[in-house]
Parts: structure tokens; sequence; C-alpha cells
């Protein structure tokens, strides 16, 4: 589906656009949301039960369920920039970018962290491994809100600016 726009009298032309930004800005809005679900389901998980999982980081004790239920707290502080990239992606793209570096940053920090580990530890490297996956999954999920978010704001910088592209009739609030 395109949109119809004239360069000159007589002269047409059709701008296909792939994805209306209304629906783009849903996909976005998906993307952000999974990864934000999940991570805020580990925190409740850790808060809520820390002796379930202190063991998975050979932690134990009442020293082990305080330390798991600290990274629980720590997971609902660094999910703030999430819930305000979700509320509107491409209004919010700066918590966008946020959210989208501190998962990179994760990601990076598991994967230094799992080679530094000396042998002998399976329970703890294969805690590791799940947050490396989630957190390249979940980066990966991030990327694709970023760029469908920038391509919005992109679209609407265009059309503010005088573009000649005709009318436009998909909207960016839905």
């Amino acid at each position: 589906m395109g949109q119809a726009g004239q360069d000159a009298p007589g002269q047409v032309r059709l701008q296909k656009r792939a994805v209306p930004s209304g629906l783009s800005l849903w996909i976005a809005r998906l993307c952000i949301g999974l990864v934000f679900f999940f991570n805020i389901q580990c925190a409740v998980l850790f808060l809520a039960h820390p002796q379930a999982y202190a063991p998975a980081y050979e932690l134990g004790g009442v020293v082990g369920g305080a330390a798991i239920q600290a990274i629980g707290l720590l997971f609902l502080m660094w999910n703030v920039p999430y819930a305000v990239a979700l509320w509107h992606p491409a209004r919010q793209v700066i918590s966008l970018i946020e959210a989208t570096s501190m998962q990179a940053i994760g990601l990076a920090g598991e994967s230094l962290l799992l080679s530094g580990l000396p042998a002998g530890h399976p329970v703890l490297q294969a805690s590791i491994r799940q947050f490396i996956l989630f957190d390249g999954v979940g980066l990966v999920a991030l990327l694709i809100a970023l760029s469908l978010a920038l391509r919005i704001n992109l679209n609407r910088y265009a059309d503010c600016f005088g573009q000649k592209n005709g009318p436009r009739n998909d909207r960016t609030t839905p």
C-alpha cells in the first residue's frame, strides 16, 4: 500500500510504506513489553523467593538470600527506562536508547563474567548462561523497537518539515 504525492503538475508518484507508523509503534511496544515483563518477573521472583535462587549463584543462608533480594531490587531500579520507553517508544526514544544500552552492557558484562570463571562451577556457569541468553534475545528485541521508533520519528519529522509525499493517513499515536 502506498501514498500518492505530486512532484509537479500532472506527475504522480507512489511512496511505499512497508509498515504504517501506528503498527510500528505497537510492534515496538510489544518488543519492549516482553523484555520489561521478563525483567520484572525475575525481579519479583528474586525478591519473593530468594532462597530458591541463591544456590544457583553458590550462595546460601541469610546472606545469600539478602544478596539475591538485592539483585531483585536492582532489577526493579534498572527497569525504569524500559517502563518509560514502553509508554511511547517514539516519544521516549532517549529512554529506549538507555534501555538498549543497559541491555547491551548486561550482555557484555555477563559474558566477561562467564569467561573469567574458573572451572568447577557448573551451576553458576549455567545460571550466567541463562542471563546471557535472555539478555541477548532482549537486546535483539530492543534493537528492533529502537529501529522502529527512530523510523517513526524520521517519518514524523520529514512530514513536519515539508517533505512532499502527500497527505499522511496513518497515525503515530494509537
